[in-house]
Protein backbone atom coordinates (compact mmCIF):
# COMPACT_ATOMS: atom_id res chain seq x y z
CA UNK A 1 0.00 0.00 0.00
CA UNK A 2 1.58 3.51 -0.70
CA UNK A 3 2.30 5.85 1.58
CA UNK A 4 -0.70 7.80 -0.40
CA UNK A 5 -3.45 5.78 0.85
CA UNK A 6 -1.75 5.31 4.30
CA UNK A 7 -1.82 9.35 5.25
CA UNK A 8 -3.59 11.41 2.86
CA UNK A 9 -1.53 14.78 4.39
CA UNK A 10 1.75 13.16 2.85
CA UNK A 11 0.16 14.46 -0.68
CA UNK A 12 0.71 17.72 1.05
CA UNK A 13 3.89 20.18 1.07
CA UNK A 14 6.61 20.12 4.01
CA UNK A 15 5.12 23.80 4.86
CA UNK A 16 1.99 22.81 5.06
CA UNK A 17 2.44 19.69 7.63
CA UNK A 18 4.63 21.91 9.71
CA UNK A 19 1.48 24.09 10.34
CA UNK A 20 -0.32 21.29 10.90
CA UNK A 21 2.18 19.95 13.44
CA UNK A 22 2.05 23.31 15.32
CA UNK A 23 -1.99 23.15 15.88
CA UNK A 24 -1.35 19.52 16.90
CA UNK A 25 -2.53 17.57 13.76
CA UNK A 26 -0.97 14.88 13.40
CA UNK A 27 -3.37 12.39 11.66
CA UNK A 28 -5.88 12.78 8.73
CA UNK A 29 -9.63 12.10 9.93
CA UNK A 30 -11.51 9.36 7.98
CA UNK A 31 -13.05 11.77 5.82
CA UNK A 32 -9.80 13.53 5.30
CA UNK A 33 -8.17 10.38 4.34
CA UNK A 34 -10.72 9.85 1.65
CA UNK A 35 -11.27 13.20 -0.03
CA UNK A 36 -8.14 15.12 0.62
CA UNK A 37 -6.73 13.22 -2.55
CA UNK A 38 -9.98 13.43 -4.68
CA UNK A 39 -9.93 17.39 -4.19
CA UNK A 40 -6.44 17.40 -4.95
CA UNK A 41 -6.62 15.68 -8.50
CA UNK A 42 -8.81 18.56 -8.78
CA UNK A 43 -11.96 16.53 -9.02
CA UNK A 44 -15.51 17.98 -8.69
CA UNK A 45 -17.29 16.85 -5.39
CA UNK A 46 -20.32 16.88 -2.65
CA UNK A 47 -19.17 14.99 0.37
CA UNK A 48 -21.27 14.13 3.41
CA UNK A 49 -19.28 13.74 6.91
CA UNK A 50 -20.72 14.18 10.37
CA UNK A 51 -20.19 17.01 12.16
CA UNK A 52 -16.95 17.55 14.08
CA UNK A 53 -14.95 15.29 11.64
CA UNK A 54 -12.68 17.88 10.34
CA UNK A 55 -14.98 19.48 7.08
CA UNK A 56 -12.91 22.59 7.00
CA UNK A 57 -9.47 21.36 6.59
CA UNK A 58 -10.69 18.34 4.14
CA UNK A 59 -11.27 21.09 1.21
CA UNK A 60 -9.06 23.87 2.91
CA UNK A 61 -5.75 21.59 2.81
CA UNK A 62 -5.49 20.28 -0.49
CA UNK A 63 -6.70 23.55 -2.11
CA UNK A 64 -4.23 25.58 -0.78
CA UNK A 65 -1.36 23.03 -0.96
CA UNK A 66 -2.15 23.46 -5.15
CA UNK A 67 -2.53 27.22 -4.68
CA UNK A 68 0.77 27.08 -2.77
CA UNK A 69 2.39 25.09 -5.88
CA UNK A 70 2.15 28.31 -7.90
CA UNK A 71 3.37 31.77 -8.24
CA UNK A 72 0.86 34.54 -6.38
CA UNK A 73 -0.41 36.10 -9.63
CA UNK A 74 -2.77 38.45 -7.10
CA UNK A 75 -6.41 37.32 -8.33
CA UNK A 76 -8.82 35.51 -6.34
CA UNK A 77 -8.35 31.70 -6.59
CA UNK A 78 -10.69 29.78 -4.04
CA UNK A 79 -13.91 31.17 -3.02
CA UNK A 80 -15.79 29.80 -0.38
CA UNK A 81 -18.90 30.79 0.74
CA UNK A 82 -20.58 29.91 4.17
CA UNK A 83 -24.54 30.41 5.09
CA UNK A 84 -23.92 32.67 8.36
CA UNK A 85 -20.91 35.14 9.47
CA UNK A 86 -19.42 32.84 11.82
CA UNK A 87 -18.97 30.26 10.17
CA UNK A 88 -17.14 32.55 7.08
CA UNK A 89 -14.97 33.94 10.59
CA UNK A 90 -14.17 30.39 11.27
CA UNK A 91 -13.08 29.23 7.73
CA UNK A 92 -11.20 32.22 6.97
CA UNK A 93 -9.65 31.66 10.78
CA UNK A 94 -8.73 28.27 9.65
CA UNK A 95 -7.17 29.11 6.25
CA UNK A 96 -5.17 31.79 8.14
CA UNK A 97 -3.93 28.91 10.03
CA UNK A 98 -2.33 26.94 7.12
CA UNK A 99 -1.08 30.00 5.01
CA UNK A 100 0.41 33.05 4.21
CA UNK A 101 -1.16 33.91 1.08
CA UNK A 102 -3.42 36.86 1.39
CA UNK A 103 -7.31 35.96 2.54
CA UNK A 104 -9.89 38.25 3.35
CA UNK A 105 -13.42 37.81 4.85
CA UNK A 106 -16.86 39.42 2.91
CA UNK A 107 -19.91 39.09 4.63
CA UNK A 108 -23.46 40.89 4.81
CA UNK A 109 -23.92 43.16 7.36
CA UNK A 110 -20.63 44.51 7.44
CA UNK A 111 -19.47 47.91 5.85
CA UNK A 112 -18.86 47.42 2.20
CA UNK A 113 -16.36 50.24 1.61
CA UNK A 114 -14.00 48.57 4.14
CA UNK A 115 -13.88 45.10 2.17
CA UNK A 116 -13.39 47.37 -1.18
CA UNK A 117 -10.44 48.66 0.72
CA UNK A 118 -9.49 44.65 1.49
CA UNK A 119 -10.30 43.92 -2.61
CA UNK A 120 -7.14 46.17 -3.17
CA UNK A 121 -4.76 44.10 -0.94
CA UNK A 122 -5.16 41.17 -3.69
CA UNK A 123 -6.22 38.55 -1.29
CA UNK A 124 -5.75 34.88 -3.37
CA UNK A 125 -8.72 33.21 -0.61
CA UNK A 126 -11.86 34.25 -0.48
CA UNK A 127 -14.68 33.64 1.91
CA UNK A 128 -17.89 34.54 2.58
CA UNK A 129 -21.82 34.87 2.73
CA UNK A 130 -23.66 34.31 -1.16
CA UNK A 131 -25.46 37.74 -0.66
CA UNK A 132 -22.30 39.65 -0.08
CA UNK A 133 -20.24 37.55 -2.56
CA UNK A 134 -22.68 38.26 -5.39
CA UNK A 135 -23.09 42.01 -4.69
CA UNK A 136 -18.74 42.25 -5.11
CA UNK A 137 -19.36 40.36 -8.48
CA UNK A 138 -22.04 42.50 -9.63
CA UNK A 139 -19.81 45.58 -8.68
CA UNK A 140 -17.28 43.96 -10.84
CA UNK A 141 -14.85 44.91 -7.48
CA UNK A 142 -14.37 40.84 -6.62
CA UNK A 143 -12.89 39.60 -9.90
CA UNK A 144 -13.69 35.74 -10.47
CA UNK A 145 -11.75 35.31 -13.87
CA UNK A 146 -8.82 33.43 -11.89
CA UNK A 147 -11.06 31.52 -9.93
CA UNK A 148 -9.72 27.67 -9.89
CA UNK A 149 -12.04 26.61 -7.27
CA UNK A 150 -15.73 27.00 -5.31
CA UNK A 151 -16.32 25.25 -1.82
CA UNK A 152 -20.00 25.72 -0.55
CA UNK A 153 -19.95 25.14 3.09
CA UNK A 154 -23.04 23.72 4.53
CA UNK A 155 -24.20 23.11 1.17
CA UNK A 156 -28.03 22.31 2.42
CA UNK A 157 -28.27 25.33 4.66
CA UNK A 158 -26.78 27.40 1.12
CA UNK A 159 -29.96 26.31 -0.43
CA UNK A 160 -32.33 26.47 1.16
CA UNK A 161 -34.86 29.07 0.36
CA UNK A 162 -33.96 32.41 2.08
CA UNK A 163 -30.38 31.65 0.27
CA UNK A 164 -31.47 29.74 -2.63
CA UNK A 165 -31.57 32.75 -5.12
CA UNK A 166 -28.00 33.79 -4.30
CA UNK A 167 -26.06 30.68 -3.78
CA UNK A 168 -28.25 29.84 -7.47
CA UNK A 169 -26.56 33.16 -8.95
CA UNK A 170 -22.76 33.00 -7.02
CA UNK A 171 -22.74 29.18 -9.16
CA UNK A 172 -23.30 30.21 -12.29
CA UNK A 173 -21.18 33.53 -12.05
CA UNK A 174 -18.43 31.37 -11.45
CA UNK A 175 -16.18 29.89 -14.80
CA UNK A 176 -16.91 26.73 -16.25
CA UNK A 177 -13.30 25.42 -15.28
CA UNK A 178 -13.67 26.25 -11.93
CA UNK A 179 -13.81 22.93 -9.16
CA UNK A 180 -16.48 22.55 -7.75
CA UNK A 181 -16.95 21.16 -3.90
CA UNK A 182 -19.54 21.23 -1.47
CA UNK A 183 -19.60 19.52 1.77
CA UNK A 184 -22.38 19.16 4.83
CA UNK A 185 -23.09 17.19 7.24
CA UNK A 186 -26.53 16.60 6.16
CA UNK A 187 -27.08 16.49 2.10
CA UNK A 188 -30.59 15.67 0.77
CA UNK A 189 -31.91 14.98 -2.55
CA UNK A 190 -32.08 18.81 -3.24
CA UNK A 191 -28.62 19.01 -2.64
CA UNK A 192 -27.92 16.69 -5.24
CA UNK A 193 -30.21 18.08 -7.86
CA UNK A 194 -28.52 21.90 -7.26
CA UNK A 195 -24.96 20.38 -8.22
CA UNK A 196 -26.29 18.13 -10.97
CA UNK A 197 -23.16 16.34 -12.25
CA UNK A 198 -21.28 16.60 -9.24
CA UNK A 199 -19.69 13.28 -8.11
CA UNK A 200 -21.30 12.63 -4.54
CA UNK A 201 -19.67 11.05 -1.85
CA UNK A 202 -21.01 10.21 1.43
CA UNK A 203 -18.70 9.05 3.97
CA UNK A 204 -19.49 5.78 5.97
CA UNK A 205 -21.17 7.37 9.53
CA UNK A 206 -18.45 7.61 12.14
CA UNK A 207 -21.73 6.93 14.91
CA UNK A 208 -20.42 10.20 16.56
CA UNK A 209 -23.94 10.81 17.49
CA UNK A 210 -24.43 7.56 18.68
CA UNK A 211 -21.12 6.57 20.19
CA UNK A 212 -19.39 10.26 21.44
CA UNK A 213 -22.76 11.35 22.80
CA UNK A 214 -24.47 10.42 25.83
CA UNK A 215 -28.10 11.73 25.26
CA UNK A 216 -30.79 12.51 28.53
CA UNK A 217 -34.40 13.66 28.58
CA UNK A 218 -35.46 15.67 31.07
CA UNK A 219 -38.85 16.17 31.10
CA UNK A 220 -40.72 19.91 31.88
CA UNK A 221 -43.84 21.41 31.28
CA UNK A 222 -43.31 24.32 28.67
CA UNK A 223 -43.87 27.02 31.53
CA UNK A 224 -40.95 25.41 33.94
CA UNK A 225 -38.85 24.60 31.05
CA UNK A 226 -36.40 27.76 31.97
CA UNK A 227 -36.42 27.14 35.27
CA UNK A 228 -35.30 23.30 34.88
CA UNK A 229 -32.44 24.95 33.12
CA UNK A 230 -31.28 27.04 35.45
CA UNK A 231 -31.91 24.11 37.67
CA UNK A 232 -29.85 21.23 35.34
CA UNK A 233 -26.96 24.24 35.10
CA UNK A 234 -26.32 24.30 38.74
CA UNK A 235 -26.07 20.99 38.97
CA UNK A 236 -24.20 19.97 36.63
CA UNK A 237 -21.66 22.60 36.25
CA UNK A 238 -20.70 21.99 33.22
CA UNK A 239 -17.47 23.25 31.29
CA UNK A 240 -19.14 24.73 28.41
CA UNK A 241 -22.92 24.59 27.34
CA UNK A 242 -24.58 25.72 24.59
CA UNK A 243 -28.40 25.86 24.58
CA UNK A 244 -30.44 26.15 21.47
CA UNK A 245 -34.63 27.43 20.88
CA UNK A 246 -35.82 26.98 17.55
CA UNK A 247 -37.21 30.50 18.24
CA UNK A 248 -35.54 33.50 18.04
CA UNK A 249 -37.56 35.49 20.44
CA UNK A 250 -36.95 32.81 22.92
CA UNK A 251 -33.56 33.54 23.07
CA UNK A 252 -33.78 36.73 24.98
CA UNK A 253 -36.30 35.28 26.77
CA UNK A 254 -34.09 32.53 27.94
CA UNK A 255 -31.13 35.35 28.14
CA UNK A 256 -33.01 37.54 30.47
CA UNK A 257 -34.83 34.21 32.95
CA UNK A 258 -31.43 33.67 33.62
CA UNK A 259 -29.03 36.77 33.74
CA UNK A 260 -32.26 37.92 36.59
CA UNK A 261 -31.29 34.28 38.71
CA UNK A 262 -27.34 35.22 38.59
CA UNK A 263 -26.41 32.82 35.76
CA UNK A 264 -23.39 34.15 33.73
CA UNK A 265 -24.29 33.44 29.99
CA UNK A 266 -24.30 35.13 27.00
CA UNK A 267 -26.84 35.27 23.85
CA UNK A 268 -26.37 34.93 20.36
CA UNK A 269 -29.07 36.42 17.87
CA UNK A 270 -28.74 35.54 14.24
CA UNK A 271 -29.94 39.10 13.93
CA UNK A 272 -27.68 41.24 16.51
CA UNK A 273 -25.12 43.45 15.44
CA UNK A 274 -21.62 41.21 13.83
CA UNK A 275 -19.67 42.98 16.14
CA UNK A 276 -21.75 41.65 19.41
CA UNK A 277 -22.32 38.09 18.22
CA UNK A 278 -18.13 37.92 17.74
CA UNK A 279 -17.69 39.43 21.17
CA UNK A 280 -20.25 36.50 22.33
CA UNK A 281 -18.52 33.70 20.65
CA UNK A 282 -15.21 35.01 21.49
CA UNK A 283 -15.94 35.02 25.24
CA UNK A 284 -17.32 31.25 24.61
CA UNK A 285 -14.59 30.23 23.01
CA UNK A 286 -11.81 31.64 25.16
CA UNK A 287 -14.16 30.28 28.75
CA UNK A 288 -14.96 33.80 29.82
CA UNK A 289 -18.52 32.69 30.07
CA UNK A 290 -19.79 28.74 30.53
CA UNK A 291 -23.09 29.41 29.05
CA UNK A 292 -24.54 30.12 25.04
CA UNK A 293 -27.79 30.64 24.14
CA UNK A 294 -28.52 30.68 20.81
CA UNK A 295 -30.91 29.90 17.86
CA UNK A 296 -30.29 27.31 15.06
CA UNK A 297 -29.52 29.57 12.49
CA UNK A 298 -26.83 31.48 14.08
CA UNK A 299 -25.01 28.13 15.49
CA UNK A 300 -24.89 26.40 12.30
CA UNK A 301 -21.32 25.00 11.64
CA UNK A 302 -20.05 26.90 14.67
CA UNK A 303 -16.74 25.02 15.20
CA UNK A 304 -15.87 25.83 19.45
CA UNK A 305 -14.09 23.26 21.27
CA UNK A 306 -14.60 21.61 24.70
CA UNK A 307 -17.88 21.89 24.24
CA UNK A 308 -19.26 19.75 27.16
CA UNK A 309 -23.07 20.12 27.13
CA UNK A 310 -25.53 20.57 24.51
CA UNK A 311 -29.00 21.73 25.95
CA UNK A 312 -32.21 21.65 23.34
CA UNK A 313 -34.42 23.41 25.02
CA UNK A 314 -36.97 22.58 22.39
CA UNK A 315 -37.00 19.93 19.14
CA UNK A 316 -36.36 21.29 15.31
CA UNK A 317 -39.17 20.61 12.79
CA UNK A 318 -36.56 19.24 10.88
CA UNK A 319 -34.61 16.43 11.91
CA UNK A 320 -31.22 17.50 10.11
CA UNK A 321 -31.09 20.51 13.01
CA UNK A 322 -31.24 17.94 15.49
CA UNK A 323 -28.11 16.36 13.95
CA UNK A 324 -26.19 19.54 13.45
CA UNK A 325 -27.12 20.76 16.98
CA UNK A 326 -26.24 17.63 19.51
CA UNK A 327 -23.10 17.65 17.23
CA UNK A 328 -21.25 20.82 18.24
CA UNK A 329 -20.22 18.70 21.12
CA UNK A 330 -18.10 15.71 21.16
CA UNK A 331 -15.60 17.17 18.45
CA UNK A 332 -12.49 15.98 17.02
CA UNK A 333 -13.56 12.53 18.91
CA UNK A 334 -14.45 14.20 22.12
CA UNK A 335 -17.47 12.93 23.82
CA UNK A 336 -20.56 15.02 25.37
CA UNK A 337 -23.96 14.55 27.06
CA UNK A 338 -26.67 16.22 24.68
CA UNK A 339 -29.85 17.38 26.67
CA UNK A 340 -33.28 17.92 25.30
CA UNK A 341 -35.95 19.63 27.74
CA UNK A 342 -39.29 18.60 27.20
CA UNK A 343 -42.73 18.53 27.59
CA UNK A 344 -44.79 15.16 26.48
CA UNK A 345 -45.25 16.28 22.92
CA UNK A 346 -41.51 16.55 22.83
CA UNK A 347 -40.94 13.42 24.46
CA UNK A 348 -43.12 11.52 22.09
CA UNK A 349 -41.02 13.32 19.46
CA UNK A 350 -37.59 12.44 20.57
CA UNK A 351 -38.65 8.54 21.14
CA UNK A 352 -38.98 8.86 17.39
CA UNK A 353 -35.78 10.18 16.60
CA UNK A 354 -34.15 7.89 19.07
CA UNK A 355 -35.69 5.00 16.76
CA UNK A 356 -34.84 6.85 13.26
CA UNK A 357 -30.98 7.23 14.35
CA UNK A 358 -30.72 4.48 16.55
CA UNK A 359 -29.63 6.09 19.58
CA UNK A 360 -30.15 5.23 23.25
CA UNK A 361 -32.02 8.14 25.54
CA UNK A 362 -31.68 8.27 29.44
CA UNK A 363 -34.26 10.29 30.85
CA UNK A 364 -33.06 11.75 33.84
CA UNK A 365 -34.63 14.41 36.21
CA UNK A 366 -32.62 17.02 39.29
CA UNK A 367 -33.93 16.36 42.71
CA UNK A 368 -32.11 18.06 45.54
CA UNK A 369 -29.41 19.59 43.66
CA UNK A 370 -28.29 16.54 41.28
CA UNK A 371 -29.29 14.90 38.01
CA UNK A 372 -30.77 11.57 38.97
CA UNK A 373 -32.33 8.85 37.02
CA UNK A 374 -35.77 8.74 37.83
CA UNK A 375 -37.53 7.73 41.16
CA UNK A 376 -40.38 5.85 40.08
Amino acid sequence: MSNTIENSFTLLSEEINKKLQELNITQPTKVQQQIIPVINEGKNIIFQSETGTGKTFTYLLPLINRLETEASNGKVQIIIVAPTFELASQINAAAKSITNRKTALFIGGAPIKRQLETLKEKPEIVTGTAARLVELIRLKKLKIDGIKACVFDECDRLIKKESFEESEELRGLMPREAQFIACSATINKSVKIFFTGVQDIVIPAEDVLKKNITHWAIFAENREKIETLRKFLQAANPDKVLIFTSRADQVENIFSKLSFKKVDCMALHAKADKQVRKAAIDKFRSGKVKVLITSDLAARGLDIPEISHIVQMDLPSDEDFFVHRSGRTARAGKTGINVVIGDEYEMRKYAAIEKKFGLTVYPKQIYNGKIIDPIL
